[in-house]
């Protein structure tokens, strides 16, 4: 499958260590929850489920960073992750991490690069 982008967002939407924007994606036959935050200046997305248990992550729709605005964190049994890298920083996760998806922002949108598997 060639690879293309979907707009999942306004750039806008994303503050720094702020709310998340929800979206879906097809895995496996399957449609999946999954988030983009901004980090560092940079937008980072990954799927919307704990490494430990397949849960979401986000306790409000849209809130992934714990109270500190470090990590994200699971709402369910408080894993931590890197926000940049999706690493496991703490809890059940175990070193575990959550599963990357490439996105890139241009022209006031955030955008899902689609038919590319990141299974990190």
């Amino acid at each position: 499958m060639a690879a293309r982008a979907r707009l999942i967002g306004p750039a806008q939407a994303l503050e720094e260590a702020g709310r998340g924007l929800r979206f879906e994606v097809e895995r496996g036959g399957e449609t999946v929850p999954a988030f983009p935050v901004r980090w560092g200046g940079r937008v980072h997305a990954y799927l919307n489920r704990c490494a430990h248990l397949p849960v979401e992550l986000d306790f409000n729709p849209g809130d992934f960073f714990d109270a500190s605005r470090l990590y994200l964190i699971c709402s369910t049994h408080g894993a931590l992750y890197a926000p940049d890298t999706g690493v496991c920083m703490g809890g059940r996760c175990s070193g575990r991490g959550l599963i990357p998806l490439e996105v890139f922002e241009r022209d006031g949108g955030i955008y899902l690069c689609e038919g590319i598997d990141f299974d990190g």
